[in-house]
């Protein structure tokens, strides 16, 4: 096992992929060499990568908002490009849904991936994303590695504790390679249980 190396100016990039790194180091390596720190960890890890590749410091465009008049949405509106969950949206939707109408996750990414639907489509849509996550297991974004890897061990382990859990993810991202569970990680607590 390879222990994970410090993030610095001279790590290989195809190193640094390699390994876990949290949001915070990412950060504080590109306000260090002045990179834009702006993002998500998939952002600043590929930003990161290229400037130890080229040694090249990218600059970001950011997507300039231009102003959109909700005051009077209908349901054959249609989806502003860079859509904001304003207050005006939370009441339209409020006035369709119901109360309990929330801007989720998967809705707010509905919403900012189609630009020109309608806002019937958008409400079709809402409802269809509640019915899924009744039926089951929802969808974690590459960027949640930690919850993406609790709960595919507590699918696998359900008399372990999250104590062992984190052991386990504490173990696989400081080793090289992906930071997806494998039945193999349960070897770190063998080796704790041996030490104790």
């Amino acid at each position: 096992m390879s222990a994970r190396p410090a993030l610095s100016g001279n790590l290989d990039a195809k190193i640094f992929r390699e390994f876990y790194y949290l949001k915070e180091e990412l950060v504080s390596f590109c306000k260090a060499n002045k990179l834009s720190s702006l993002g998500g960890k998939i952002e600043l890890s590929d930003r990161i990568a290229q400037y130890l590749e080229t040694g090249e410091v990218q600059s970001v465009k950011s997507a300039l908002r231009r102003k959109v008049d909700t005051s009077t949405i209908y349901g054959t509106s249609q989806i502003e490009a860079n859509f904001v969950c304003s207050e005006k949206h939370r009441a339209f939707f409020k006035s369709k849904i119901g109360k309990s109408f929330s801007f989720n996750i998967p809705f707010q990414k509905w919403l900012k991936n189609n630009t020109g639907k309608t806002y019937s489509d958008a409400i079709e849509s809402y409802h269809q994303i509640l019915k899924e996550k009744k039926k089951g297991k929802t969808t974690i974004d590459k960027q949640f590695e930690y919850n993406t890897y609790i709960r595919d061990f507590f699918a696998q382990n359900k008399d372990c504790s999250l104590n062992d859990a984190i052991e386990c993810w504490k173990y696989k991202k400081s080793i090289k390679g992906h930071n997806r569970y494998e039945a193999s990680d349960l070897q770190i607590l063998c080796h704790k249980e041996k030490s104790v």
